[in-house]
């Protein structure tokens, strides 16, 4: 079991992701640029990802993308689409490292305006655009937690929510039966802390046992579960 957890805490303690794709769209001397993000897991989705916009946006001369995929980034990849070698697909890439987002393929796609804007001028071009189509995507903060089952018997409910509320522990699910079951989250050193003072608490009257470590983020008041 100690084996287990050290395990689970080698991941990392938090993390940003894409939750909700969005569009933006700049317009730079008469070339419009419409960025396009999509949240992925694997290449084959980016570039899945990649030939839609393609499809939807089928008249338009240039698609250029980047994707950063896995929970260290560690899947890069970007394409200038016969645009100049690094005014584009490179841009861009920098812009979602910058912003530490995961799990998200960006797709600009350029309608020409007949204006030649040079090398530095498409470069601000795409990176305007990839930070257009960023702010109006939903990213959400991954974080990671353990899960703890706390059981007890009615004398000692009150007590063990106070403490949650006090630390700020987050209470997920509640049973009440012969028994009071209570699913808590919390990042581990704060899960620590409440089992100390659970115990403490209750005269280590109450049981505890771990349903090992999940992900979760929260959207707005929404907690999101992973």
């Amino acid at each position: 079991m100690g084996e287990k957890k050290e395990q689970e805490r080698k991941q990392l303690e938090r993390y940003r992701i894409l939750y909700k794709g969005g569009t933006g769209e700049i317009t730079e001397k008469k070339s419009r640029f419409i960025a396009c993000t999509c949240p992925v897991s694997s290449e084959e989705e980016a570039l899945a990802f990649v030939e839609e916009m393609r499809k939807k946006y089928w008249d338009a001369r240039h698609h250029c993308w980047a994707y950063v995929i896995g929970e260290r980034g560690s899947q890069v990849r970007c394409s200038d689409d016969g645009e100049p070698s690094q005014t584009a697909g490179k841009p861009m890439l920098d812009v979602l490292l910058g912003a530490e987002v995961r799990n998200i393929c960006l797709v600009v796609t350029r309608y020409f305006g007949g204006i030649l804007l040079g090398t530095g001028g498409l470069v601000r071009a795409y990176q305007g655009a990839a930070k257009a189509g960023l702010e109006n995507s939903t990213v959400v903060e991954k974080q990671l937690a353990e899960k703890i089952r706390v059981t007890t018997d009615y004398n000692g409910v009150g007590k063990i929510q106070y403490l949650a509320a006090q630390a700020g522990i987050m209470t997920l699910e509640s049973e009440y039966t012969d028994k009071v079951q209570m699913v808590f989250l919390a990042p581990g050193a704060e899960m620590e802390r409440f089992r100390s003072d659970i115990t403490e608490g209750t005269g280590g009257r109450a049981e505890m046992e771990s349903e090992g470590w999940i992900y979760y983020g929260m959207l707005g008041r929404e907690v999101l579960l992973f």
